[in-house]
């Protein structure tokens, strides 16, 4: 396993694994022995970074969710886990009521959710402090001040460490920054956004993101972290894209449904087969091995799949074969 340094202040960065493991249907789709499975073989692997949130898995019961959390917080217990393994969770996109959504009744991003929903966080997972609490999705109702001012509280206080951001615009991602900077309060440094090789079209649009696709990873962040490589992480959610590189029971979304698709996909399976490896390895393959710091955030349902996934630690891609891959589309 190899690792990456998350986070500037020596008193709250830490060093994870560049392999992050995403435990979003743990405890409700993936069954508890099935899940701790494919927690031990992450961490026998060497891996040490988990992500979850408050709200998963509220749509596989019309819950509110909380799974997930519930689940880490026993297999914590029951392993022993200590601070040692860097879990990250989320709020603001947690159903207010059950039978409702993030879209049309979530618990946002206010002073009193941001911090009552990281108590119930903390109490779930079992834990004294948050190393990585993201605000999940926007929150257009509560001035940005406020939730900055709210994370910043819980850090000051002790109860998290650093702080992400996820779906948000970049251009509130870099104003929320802002206000903290100029404040001396502490900011977001890690940046939770769907990416893969395939590009998405930024002008569909659904319920959540009726501006477009605010989950994307699109031209304008990927210019946003190059200008601050050490100061922001990207960790890539869906990078395989929920299993639709390989399974054809799992279609591509409407929005990669454009001209540069079927090129992207040619060079791919080209690539997979001169280097012997599967689809899903060269993907990840690229995301690590690229200039920008990545990470990708890839689920596993069993531990056949993590190995999978695992084994794109060891595959280097040439860099004919990485041009090949940037430049088709």
């Amino acid at each position: 396993m190899r690792y990456r340094t998350i986070g500037t202040d020596p008193a709250h960065r830490r060093e994870v694994s560049v392999l992050a493991l995403g435990a979003m249907l743990f405890g409700s789709r993936t069954d508890e022995e099935t899940s701790f499975a494919v927690l031990d073989r992450y961490v026998e692997a060497g891996g040490n970074f988990i992500d979850t949130s408050d709200n998963y898995a509220f749509w596989t019961d019309g819950g509110q969710g909380g799974h997930s959390e519930e689940l880490l917080g026993r297999w914590r217990r029951s392993r022993g886990i200590g601070d040692e393994i860097v879990i990250a969770t989320k709020l603001g996109a947690r159903p207010l009521a059950p039978g409702t959504s993030y879209i049309d009744n979530p618990e946002g991003l206010s002073a009193k959710v941001i911090r009552e929903s990281a108590e119930r966080s903390r109490e779930r997972l079992g834990v004294d402090k948050l190393d990585l609490l993201y605000a999940h999705i926007e929150d257009r109702t509560v001035p940005i001040q406020e939730t900055v001012e709210g994370f910043a509280e819980l850090v000051a206080e002790g109860t998290v460490g650093l702080l992400g951001v996820s779906n948000h615009a970049v251009w509130r991602v870099e104003r929320a920054r802002a206000l903290a900077a100029a404040a001396g309060l502490p900011g977001y440094e890690v940046l939770q956004y769907q990416h893969s090789l395939l590009r998405p079209r930024a002008d569909v649009t659904d319920d959540m993101f009726p501006d477009g696709s605010l989950g994307h990873t699109g031209a304008e962040l990927l210019t946003y972290l190059r200008a601050e490589p050490e100061a922001l992480t990207l960790v890539a959610y869906s990078p395989l894209l929920a299993g639709a590189y390989t399974r054809q029971d799992k279609p591509l979304p409407p929005d990669y449904d454009h001209p540069g698709t079927p090129a992207r996909l040619t060079v791919l399976r080209a690539v997979a087969q001169e280097t012997g490896a599967t689809l899903n390895q060269v993907v990840l393959a690229w995301q690590l091995g690229g200039d920008l710091p990545i990470i990708p955030l890839a689920g596993a349902s069993s531990v056949s799949q993590l190995e999978e996934n695992l084994a794109a630690l060891d595959l280097e891609l040439t860099q004919d074969q990485r041009t090949r891959l940037d430049a088709a589309h």
